[in-house]
């Protein structure tokens, strides 16, 4: 139960994330440094993600 609860969040994490990295790379351009560093943030966590679901 614990395990599903955490991908189910980890899930709604990854969401917010992908939003947050399109609204800065619209506004700031693909290759902006804040840009990159959340999308670096996006692949941490989506890393997770794949660790917990296999």
């Amino acid at each position: 139960m614990k395990r599903i609860l955490n991908i189910k969040i980890l899930k709604l994490v990854i969401e917010y994330k992908r939003q947050v990295m399109y609204r800065k790379a619209k506004n700031l351009g693909y290759s902006h440094p804040k840009v990159i560093n959340c999308s670096q943030e996006l692949d941490a966590l989506l890393n997770m993600y794949l660790k917990q679901v296999s």
